[in-house]
């Protein structure tokens, strides 16, 4: 993967790709008549069970941080939406150890785990989360790595399963314009927009929009009654 640094703050994304991928289409169906029946991995197993003891013990709504890097934004949610639990995920053992908590906030967990297995078994277990949280994954620029973004990713059923109001953002225009079509292949109605942080919730948007990067967001309240 390249990027290109437009200054000293932050690195924009260069890709050979300059516009859906041509395969999303064919890739989103097939994952949508083929569930995905890969083993868990015992530790995604051991991460979940700690993550549903916790929740049952909140007696409130959910909103999930998938992707939650050092846990900036899940401590942010947490601020912003006093009377939720909130459940960051990332697979980076070392991010989540760079989590600087605040005592005053006890309404957020950080997990690790792989979103792979962690929203399937969130699935199994009737999880239904207000929102979803999906902010700047790794983009995967490569025309090669498709299957590695959400929308071309074998678990892309799970996350609509899951439902909620979902919220997925970069700084790559085409990764969250894949999305969107994603999404509407699945049968949902998903908005495309610009997108201004104000105030910034993560590192990456922190460092994207004091460069000048341009910002974009998907939005999709999941009707459950499509597939």
């Amino acid at each position: 993967m390249k990027k290109t640094s437009n200054n000293s703050h932050s690195r924009s994304v260069n890709s050979t790709q300059l516009a859906a991928h041509e395969k999303l289409a064919a890739t989103v169906l097939k994952h949508l008549r083929h569930p995905f029946r890969k083993p868990y991995a015992p530790h995604n197993l051991s991460a979940f069970a700690e993550a549903d003891t916790w929740l049952s013990q909140q007696q409130h709504p959910l909103i999930l941080d998938s992707f939650c890097g050092v846990g900036e934004s899940s401590r942010e949610l947490a601020r912003l939406y006093p009377d939720c639990a909130v459940i960051g995920v990332d697979k980076s053992a070392h991010r989540i150890a760079k989590h600087s908590r605040e005592d005053n906030l006890d309404n957020y967990l950080l997990i690790r785990a792989d979103v792979e297995d962690f929203w399937r078994l969130a699935v199994d277990a009737g999880w239904q989360p207000l929102h979803h949280y999906l902010l700047y994954p790794n983009p995967w620029p490569k025309p090669s790595q498709l299957k590695y973004r959400v929308q071309g990713s074998a678990v892309f059923p799970a996350l609509l399963s899951l439902g909620g109001t979902l919220d997925l953002r970069s700084n790559w225009q085409i990764y969250v314009a894949e999305f969107q079509q994603a999404l509407v292949l699945a049968g949902q109605h998903a908005v495309f927009e610009a997108y201004k942080a104000d105030p910034p919730i993560t590192p990456f948007e922190r460092k994207y929009s004091i460069s000048g990067q341009a910002l974009w967001r998907c939005t999709c309240s999941i009707n459950s009654s499509t597939p």
